[in-house]
């Protein structure tokens, strides 16, 4: 089982700093087989997939699409053979259809595109991107998590990554990316989507899968208790990592597997949520005080709740005092059992490619008990 953990936990390996080996350490110390599981701020799906490796009940939540996408398709992990099947099928599709349509739309893309990504690879995305149904098809989102996962990377380093020379865990800015590509002289190298698809699916599923599903919703947190109502109060643990407080806009840094997933071909800001990032520390705790109590009806008397946090500019006492008081909001009887206990943030990969940049300042685990 743990190899099936770690080729899975690999789906789309974007940015995050919410390992596995956090979640595992803390469902062994307070869970046990057949509990119930949940992350409100779902992300790439850790806290999911290690809950069913560990044969808990997996809930999970997240507004961004992306988020949704990969939790969901580890929370419903297909048969190979049928993935297989499907991408066999729209290669075919592909190869026997006029993709008149296809390049019109390609001409009409901005043009980042054609720098991004190779004529005949471009092509192929396009029409993957446009029959996948990822919203309603278990097979397709799965297929569509292992193509977010490739759509870019650092192509000198793998020759799965579709792009040109790009951090695998954001996407870089537009007119950045050209005039990066420009000054050292990087071109898109020719990709075979299916191909490549195929051979990520059969590594990510070689060693099996969860015996057993989840649920994955995309939503806002804010209104978790009520999506889930079934399942009010019975929810043991509460292991999350919400966004940091003026650290990262998942939008803006996600903004291309956006776009495959049906979104703008270019950076939005606050088109899916207003709440993607604040840099104001009071408009941040609101809205986690609105987050703990849209979770608040779900969680078990004496349940848990683990919390991994951080921010820019921020003293370990300012977000140790900013955490406590917000979930005392929504559970007014919690007990910090253990914490704040700080870590270093780990450097970023895009470091590599804009240097300079700053990220968090503190980062801080939390351990409450209801």
């Amino acid at each position: 089982m743990s190899s099936v953990k770690h080729r899975l936990h690999a789906l789309c390996p974007y940015f995050a700093m919410f390992p596995h080996t956090f979640v595992r350490k803390y469902l062994f110390a307070f869970t046990g087989a057949g509990d119930v599981i949940l992350d409100p701020f779902s992300g790439r799906g850790t806290t999911l997939l290690e809950s069913l490796l560990l044969d808990r009940k997996a809930l999970a939540v997240d507004i961004n699409p992306v988020a949704a996408c990969v939790t969901g398709a580890k929370a419903h992990v297909p048969a190979l053979p049928a993935i297989v099947s499907r991408l066999d099928e729209l290669e075919r599709h592909c190869r026997e259809t006029n993709l008149q349509s296809v390049d019109e739309e390609r001409r009409a893309l901005p043009s980042f595109f054609a720098h991004a990504f190779h004529y005949w690879t471009l092509r192929e995305l396009l029409f993957i991107r446009r029959h996948l149904d990822w919203h309603h098809s278990d097979i397709d989102r799965f297929i569509a998590a292992l193509a977010l996962g490739s759509l870019h990377g650092e192509m000198d380093k793998s020759s799965s990554y579709f792009s040109n020379q790009m951090p695998r865990t954001i996407s870089t800015k537009p007119a950045y990316s050209i005039r990066y590509w420009r000054e050292h002289g990087l071109r898109p190298k020719r990709r075979r989507v299916f191909e490549i698809l195929r051979n990520r699916a059969r590594l990510r599923l070689q060693d099996g899968r969860p015996s057993h599903p989840g649920i994955a919703l995309q939503a806002d947190v804010r209104k978790t208790s009520r999506l889930l109502e079934s399942w009010q109060g019975r929810v043991q643990a509460i292991i999350t990592s919400p966004p940091y407080l003026n650290v990262t806009n998942f939008e803006e840094d996600q903004w291309l597997r956006l776009w495959f997933l049906g979104g703008p071909p270019w950076p939005t800001y606050g088109r899916i949520s207003k709440d993607d990032r604040h840099s104001s520390a009071e408009g941040y705790w609101r809205f986690l005080s609105e987050a703990w109590k849209g979770v608040a009806g779900l969680l078990a008397k004496g349940g848990f709740i683990v919390c991994r946090i951080g921010g820019k500019r921020q003293s370990l006492d300012t977000l140790t005092h900013g955490v406590v008081a917000t979930v005392r909001s929504a559970f007014p009887s919690a007990e910090l059992m253990f914490g704040p206990f700080a870590s270093a943030p780990v450097q970023r990969q895009t470091d590599n490619f804009r240097p300079g940049t700053t990220g968090c300042s503190v980062e801080a685990d939390f351990v409450f008990r209801t």
